[in-house]
């Protein structure tokens, strides 16, 4: 029997808080991996009200 998936994806345009957070996430794993390519890094980056915190 074949299985049916729907398939959904988000975007949004430069500038929105959801792309910087993810650049910041994604320097900060760079940044560790440059360090040692070994690195398991888990990073949260949340933005809100002019304030970012990086979990």
């Amino acid at each position: 029997m074949a299985r049916r998936f729907i398939f959904s994806s988000e975007s949004v345009g430069e500038g929105h808080p959801d792309k910087v957070c993810d650049t910041i996430s994604d320097a900060i794993l760079d940044a560790c991996l440059e360090q040692d390519r070994n690195s398991r890094v888990a990073c949260e980056t949340f933005a809100k009200s002019h304030t970012v915190i990086v979990g």
